[in-house]
Order: C-alpha cells, then sequence, then structure tokens
C-alpha cells in the first residue's frame, strides 16, 4: 500500500469511527492527524515505535483509544505523559484540543528525538515539552493530570509513578484487568472504564488524593 492510500484510509477510519469513542474531529484536526501519522510511519520502520498492522488499526486502537481522555481533561490542562514513544495518548489529545499543554517524558533518546520532530511537523511544538529520561529521574512537573498508555513493567513501576506524580494529580492510566489489582493494593480509588471494541481493555481514572497512607512505598 502506498504512502498516499494508506493516508486516505487512515482520515477515512478516524470519521467512521469517532462516534463510537463520543469524539468530534474538525476537519484542520483530521489533516493535522493523518501528518502524525505519515510522519510516524516513516519513522516506525526504524525505531518501533507503535505496534500496527494497517492504517485502520493505527487509527482506532491507537488515535481514537487516545482521544477518550478528552472528556477527563478540562480545558487548559496541563498533562505528563510517562513512556510517549510514538507519541500516544497526547500527541492526538494536543492536535485536537489547542487549550491542551503537554509534558512527553520516554527514557529512549531516539524516541524523544521522533517526538520532538512530529511536534513540529504538526505546529504544536510550542505548547508541549520532550524529556529523553527515565520520569524518576525528573523533577515531578507542574501538571493537573500523568498519562500513561505504553510504559514497561507498567504494573510493577505503579507505585513510582504514583509517587512521582503531583499531590493533586489524577492519573489517567490506560492497561488491563491486572491493574485494578494493583490500584486496589495500594488503598487509592479509582473508576474502571472500558475502552469501546475492547472486552478487557480499560482507561482507569486514579485520584492519587485518594492514596490511604504510606502502603505505596517500596
Amino acid at each position: 500500500m502506498n504512502e498516499a492510500t494508506a493516508t486516505i484510509q487512515f482520515k477515512e477510519c478516524l470519521k467512521a469511527g469517532m462516534a463510537s469513542y463520543d469524539v468530534t474531529l474538525s476537519s484542520e484536526a483530521l489533516d493535522s492527524l493523518a501528518k502524525y501519522f505519515e510522519v510516524l510511519s516513516v519513522w516506525n520502520s526504524r525505531l518501533h515505535l507503535v505496534s500496527f498492522e494497517s492504517p485502520e488499526e493505527f487509527a482506532t486502537r491507537h488515535v481514537l483509544e487516545s482521544l477518550l481522555l478528552l472528556k477527563y481533561l478540562p480545558v487548559g490542562a496541563r498533562v505528563a505523559d510517562v513512556g510517549s514513544g510514538g507519541g500516544l495518548p497526547l500527541v492526538p489529545c494536543l492536535i485536537a484540543r489547542s487549550d491542551l499543554q503537554a509534558v512527553l517524558i520516554d527514557s529512549s533518546k531516539k524516541k524523544a528525538l521522533f517526538l520532538r520532530e512530529v511536534l513540529r511537523e504538526i505546529s504544536v511544538k510550542e505548547r508541549a515539552e520532550v524529556f529523553a529520561d527515565r520520569f524518576e529521574n525528573l523533577a515531578t512537573p507542574e501538571v493537573n493530570f500523568v498519562t500513561c498508555r505504553a510504559l514497561e513493567r507498567f504494573e510493577t513501576m505503579l507505585p513510582r509513578l504514583i509517587e512521582w506524580a503531583p499531590a493533586a494529580a489524577s492519573l489517567l492510566l490506560f492497561s488491563g484487568e491486572g491493574l485494578s489489582s494493583v490500584i486496589e493494593n495500594l488503598g487509592i480509588s479509582s473508576e474502571r472504564i472500558l475502552i469501546p471494541n475492547t472486552a478487557r481493555r480499560f482507561l482507569f481514572i486514579v485520584n492519587k488524593t485518594s492514596h490511604s497512607g504510606n502502603s505505596h512505598q517500596q
């Protein structure tokens, strides 16, 4: 499949799937998301940023799922994403909402280079910072939300991520059922939302202020 055909299929799938994910995208946002898809496709062959087999899968499994965050982010929200990799979930959100600001964190210098490039290509670099380091090595940023979709050893790292997050922040986490028991064992309340068109994948909304005490200490 050539690049032009893939991009057309990607955009058409976004249009067809928006309603299922309760997302509305302007024509300008669709064009910018298509540019994001094109840039990522070029880099993906070298860096293996995101696993997908077709433009349709990237549109639904990755972009539209990422845009589920929008309904939980108030106007002017500042968001830190840990393990940004290919830019999911925050790059699509930055495209769809011009009021959002983001900090993108990935331990891979090569992936951070991609993130800076794609932010420049889609003209949102003034609203996002990129850090090439492990989140534990960085000072906690001044944000309202922390997101994570692809953190290595997610369940093991969750206590550290919660400890690192700002005291009043909410965490928006994409994961399977296994994360439920980890969150429960930490003594934190959370809401679990089934991702559309999936059977066992969820968006977890975790309120750090509900932490019961020192149960997360390592």
